[in-house]
């Protein structure tokens, strides 16, 4: 298995969880995306978008994270990151999509690039529309925890995809000095996750490629 990625990237890292999670041999592949190492000839044969992550296990490689998670899930399903039933499952998925298709895609570094570049947002701009987004999704990710069967994790006592997406969904909120004060069960839930080794493990400063 081999996992290409960055070490700030929270797609990368949601990947790098669930793999340690799992407890996978897997040879990570850094790539500079300051420096356009995903957008070189090589990396788009392989990964059209020119994102990352990318993975590889033997025949199989697929971009997207989420699908990266599914696939780890129905190819090495122990220990589980979905709850067994279709209820639970369902809630845990509806969790992840706050973080992976409402807060991410507008918050990401290419776009934050964007809006600067090429719209001639002031960096207090694009700080606002940072900070905008990721609220709106943390209030209503929280309520969902507050009204929910939460327990140490998002979804009881087990880590799910909900997790996965969560933790670095918060490290890159503190890095932009985002007031989290009113999401009580998120910062609980997050610490709770970062005890234990395979998020530590998976955290930004702990790779190869940190600066």
């Amino acid at each position: 298995m081999e996992l290409y990625g960055y070490f700030r990237s929270s797609t990368a890292y949601r990947v790098r969880i669930a793999i340690n999670l799992k407890k996978l041999d897997c040879t990570h592949i850094p790539l500079s995306i300051l420096g356009g190492e995903h957008k070189s000839e090589a990396y788009l044969k392989k990964n059209p978008q020119g994102f990352v992550p990318y993975m590889t296990d033997g025949d199989v490689a697929m971009g997207q994270s989420m699908a990266m998670l599914e696939y780890l899930e129905e190819t090495y399903p122990d220990p589980a990151l979905l709850p067994k039933d279709a209820q639970g499952r369902a809630r845990v998925r509806q969790l992840s999509g706050i973080i992976a298709c409402d807060i991410h895609p507008v918050d990401n570094l290419r776009v934050l690039k964007y809006i600067v570049g090429e719209l001639g947002a002031s960096e207090d701009q694009k700080t606002a529309w940072y900070l905008h987004w990721i609220l709106e999704g943390f209030k209503a990710f929280e309520i969902l925890l507050e009204s929910g069967p939460s327990g140490d994790f998002c979804h009881g006592d087990q880590v799910t995809f909900a997790d996965i997406c969560l933790v670095p969904q918060v490290y890159n909120a503190k890095r932009f000095n985002c007031p989290l004060e009113d999401f009580p069960n998120i910062l609980r839930i997050t610490d709770n996750c970062n005890q234990l080794a395979a998020f530590i493990d998976a955290l930004p400063e702990n790779q190869e490629d940190a600066l």
